[in-house]
């Protein structure tokens, strides 16, 4: 019999992983209970049975749903402390599951009104990052992005700042919210001003909604990455354009059942994009909503996909190649997924 290694010593990157959505469960409850914030009751009582909330963003008033319980999740980050607590917690998180490198997305602006506005938003957020990687031994970054529901100027204003911290950090811009709301051309101004400050590409897109909203990131954004991506599966030529890009999709199994986008995982069309030769790096996108976090996303393919060790190892390799890490990082995690595969 072959033998089954451990998916969690698999080395790894993580592309898809929201700011508040990393927060461990017990945090969010200590940190309501700090600041005095009422969480809703179907959040409070489902983490504390230890479960996951019940979620289905397939219609508008579902995503509200799940916006809001988000929002409030979002409201208990309120001090410098908090944000340093919530990053070093994402990357011990990481390394238990076997990431060397994490990019972790957020919106600053979200955070501003209580961190004393966007520039120091950022900088809090990048200072804890900083520190966390100086801790724990993680290579960490930040990936900045605009939300689809707000202004374009918005996010044009938030690409700049982005540009500006790319030496402290920053090494991607994203779009992110329900995708059925805003086109991706209204965001292009801001997206061509992260591109020409040497940031990555990386809007969601094909989750919410079909393949043509893919085309339109690749179109429009001219994407690098697609967060998410997987209605792709419907479309072959789309399929194969993305091959033959080699743009990765930052597909998150998980999320997607939770959501109501596919109804069983093995719904989700991992197959399919793996044997079209789509790159893949597969995300928890919100833990604190979803529960899974990044192995399990790796156990997913494995139990319900019928992955195998090799091919679960090339799906790790395709997180590390599609990822900003330094090119020595690369190499050292490359060389990690062999040694886990012939150990």
């Amino acid at each position: 019999m072959e033998r089954v290694r451990d998916v969690s010593e698999l080395p790894k990157a993580h592309l898809h992983l929201h700011f508040t959505g990393s927060m461990r469960p017990t945090t969010l409850l200590e940190l309501a209970d700090k600041h005095g914030v009422r969480l809703p009751e179907t959040l409070t009582e489902a983490l504390g049975r230890g479960e996951s909330p019940k979620l289905r963003a397939t219609d508008e008033r579902g995503w509200f749903r799940f916006q809001r319980l988000y929002d409030a999740a979002r409201s208990c980050l309120q001090t410098p402390e908090d944000i340093q607590r919530l990053v070093r917690e994402a990357a011990e998180e990481d390394l238990r599951d076997g990431s060397g490198w994490l990019e972790i997305q957020v919106d600053p602006t979200s955070y501003a009104p209580r961190l004393g506005g966007l520039i120091p938003a950022l900088e809090i957020i990048l200072d804890a990052v900083e520190t966390t990687v100086r801790d724990t031994g993680i290579g960490m970054r930040v990936l900045v992005a605009a939300n689809r529901m707000k202004h374009p100027l918005d996010a044009r204003t938030l690409a700049r700042l982005a540009v500006r911290y790319a030496e402290r950090g920053v090494v991607g811009f994203g779009l992110s919210n329900d995708e059925r709301r805003g086109m991706a051309r209204d965001f292009d101004r801001a997206f061509a001003i992260a591109r020409d400050g040497g940031l990555l590409s990386a809007p969601h897109g094909g989750e919410l909604t079909g393949p043509a909203s893919v085309r339109d990131c690749l179109d429009d954004l001219e994407a690098d990455r697609i967060g998410h991506g997987v209605r792709a599966a419907e479309d072959p030529r789309l399929l194969k354009r993305l091959a033959d890009r080699q743009v990765t999709c930052e597909v998150c199994p998980a999320s997607n059942v939770a959501l109501g986008v596919y109804e069983k995982p093995e719904d989700v069309p991992l197959r399919r994009l793996f044997e079209a030769g789509v790159p893949m790096a597969l995300g928890a996108d919100d833990p604190l909503l979803f529960g899974a976090r990044l192995a399990a996303q790796y156990e997913i393919a494995r139990e319900h996909h019928g992955f195998t060790d090799a091919e679960l190892a090339e799906l790790a390799r395709q997180s590390v190649r599609g990822s900003a890490a330094p090119e020595d990082v690369k190499a050292r995690l490359l060389a990690g997924v062999d040694d886990w595969l012939t150990a």
